[in-house]
């Protein structure tokens, strides 16, 4: 794993009111464990119809878990997303697409391939989709489904990792430790600084994030720097 970033980003108050935080739709949540959660935090905030990520641990049972005393919890990335714009089943889609570290390897627990389901009907839909990639994989896969339970989120250095990079950006759309977990723009970013997304993606919605054209250009020519170099940790 890269050296942690400690130094985060400034907490300082937004200069542009029209940046774009906060939005006020009806979510649901969806919980998986995909290897390192720094990449999947990045892959998921550039996908349309995801609303807000956080990375965090769960699955296991040690209380008050952290980075440095895990116990026996999995590095986990929480989303809200809106049914309307993106369904479970592509999200699943994504997940079985996206493991750092393979699907049938076995690895340490904290970086375990897991489902976490909010409810019966995408308790089925994980299920459903587990038979369809093993029917397509010649090793037993190594994935667990299982209900969601408590939800620890990292430490804030973890959180919008790739974006956290990035200070100068960080300060001027006034990036605090609560928006880290809850701010739009800020998963947006985090996505779209690494390349995922896409330009015309980014174009499409660049207005609608409030972000000025000054930030607009910085966030543009990393975007094109980025994009198809890869998310490993």
């Amino acid at each position: 794993m890269l050296k942690l970033i400690r130094k985060y980003c400034t907490m300082k108050p937004p200069t542009n009111a029209a940046l774009l935080h906060d939005v006020d739709i009806p979510t649901k949540k969806a919980t998986f464990g995909m290897g390192c959660f720094w990449s999947n935090d990045s892959l998921f905030g550039a996908t349309l119809g995801v609303v807000r990520t956080r990375v965090g641990y769960s699955g296991g049972t040690t209380k008050n878990p952290g980075y440095r005393n895990i116990g026996d919890h999995t590095e986990v990335i929480e989303l809200d997303f809106d049914p309307k714009t993106v369904s479970y089943e592509e999200l699943l889609d994504m997940f079985w697409a996206n493991h750092e570290y393979g699907l049938t390897t076995k690895l340490k627990r904290q970086y375990q391939s897991m489902i976490l389901y909010h409810d019966d009907e995408q308790k089925e839909a994980a299920e459903a989709s587990y038979k369809q990639m093993q029917v397509r994989s010649n090793e037993p896969l190594r994935t667990e489904i299982a209900p969601a339970g408590i939800f620890y989120p990292a430490e804030d250095y973890h959180q919008k990792y790739r974006l956290q990079g990035h200070k100068d950006l960080c300060d001027s759309i006034g990036l605090d430790s609560t928006k880290l977990q809850t701010s739009h723009l800020a998963a947006r970013l985090n996505g779209y600084l690494v390349g995922v997304g896409g330009k015309t993606q980014f174009e499409q919605e660049v207005v609608s994030l409030g972000l000025s054209e000054k930030q607009a250009e910085y966030v543009r020519r990393e975007l094109e720097r980025n994009e198809g170099g890869g998310l490993a940790c």
